[in-house]
């Protein structure tokens, strides 16, 4: 596993030198990239979510987009349209921003309902259908959204099922001081940090890796462990819905690409853990009751987290 550790260090690398900070988030948004999935990013703005895809997208190379959600956006802005071309007499597609390695959805709750679906396909199946067509995403195809918590005037909440699609939920947090004085500084220069970061390998490279991380091992224990924390999820009384087995295959998916990650050929407990929250959190609906009382997401699986029992590690 020593491919990926070295890729994933040398991404890493190339992202810290604009995105200070935030390693813990930066693995895990590759976690996610490793198994062909999708992240949302909950936080305020101003953090420096569109950064975070601009420069990962420069440093594996790719094609990188950016879809800004309205209310009045379309899905034929995000998916493309056919344009007459009068010369010619004929129609021919345009593609739209969809088709790309990195996309950024910006604000993903202002995009309306319909719009919203217009990504469930592409998320899901790699692919858009357009005009009674089949059109494959690039390879590999990797979408960021971002969402705003704390604004909610004009917004449309995002529905269970796309929530689902996401295959990790993050949250990036307020920088620590010393690392928001180097960002200040490095206003100083006269031109944008990302322009100049190079690219680590080639972006088809990633399929390669993608391909060695599902070879990770995981016993048996670890796998009863990811059932012990699902199944709990659905017998909390705290919790309305609990997690569905996409949620058990994402934990497991995960876990493996994080053991790679980390230069190992086998999950420990400690990957399962630390990938939980971010997996899971989106994949659980609290109870009214629940609600009622101000307990989170969070906090309902971290309870779950303190009863199921942890299985012996190998290391």
């Amino acid at each position: 596993m020593n491919d990926v550790q070295k890729w994933a260090n040398g991404v890493i690398t190339e992202v810290e030198k604009v995105f200070l900070g935030k390693r813990p988030v930066l693995e895990k948004v590759l976690v996610a990239m490793l198994c062909r999935g999708h992240v949302l990013i909950e936080d305020v703005p101003g953090l420096g979510k569109t950064i975070l895809a601009r420069s990962l997208s420069a440093a594996l190379g790719g094609k990188f987009t950016r879809i800004q959600c309205t209310p009045d956006l379309l899905p034929a802005d995000i998916l493309g349209v056919s344009m007459y071309q009068p010369k010619e007499g004929t129609f021919r597609f345009r593609k739209g921003p969809i088709m790309a390695n990195v996309v950024l959805v910006d604000e993903i709750n202002r995009a309306t309902p319909r719009s919203q679906s217009a990504l469930l396909e592409a998320m899901g199946e790699h692919q858009i259908s357009v005009e009674g067509h089949q059109l494959p995403l690039p390879d590999p195809f990797f979408l960021l959204a971002t969402e705003n918590p704390v604004e909610f005037d004009g917004t449309f909440p995002l529905p269970e099922a796309q929530k689902d699609r996401f295959f990790l939920s993050l949250h990036v947090g307020y920088p620590e001081r010393d690392v928001e004085h180097q960002v200040i500084l490095a206003q100083r220069r006269r031109t944008h940090p990302v322009e100049d970061l190079r690219s680590v390998g080639k972006i088809e490279d990633i399929i390669e890796l993608q391909n060695q991380v599902v070879q990770i091992a995981v016993d048996d224990l670890v796998v009863k462990y990811i059932l012990d924390i699902v199944d709990a999820t659905r017998h909390d009384a705290g919790i309305r819905v609990g997690v569905s087995p996409r949620g058990s295959l994402a934990l497991y998916k995960s876990a493996q690409a994080l053991a790679a990650l980390r230069g190992r050929d086998y999950v420990v407990p400690e990957d399962v853990t630390e990938l939980v929250i971010p997996v899971l959190e989106k994949r659980i609906i609290p109870s009214t009751d629940s609600r009622i009382k101000g307990v989170t997401a969070i906090q309902l699986i971290e309870g779950i987290l303190d009863r199921v029992e942890v299985p012996v590690s190998r290391e």
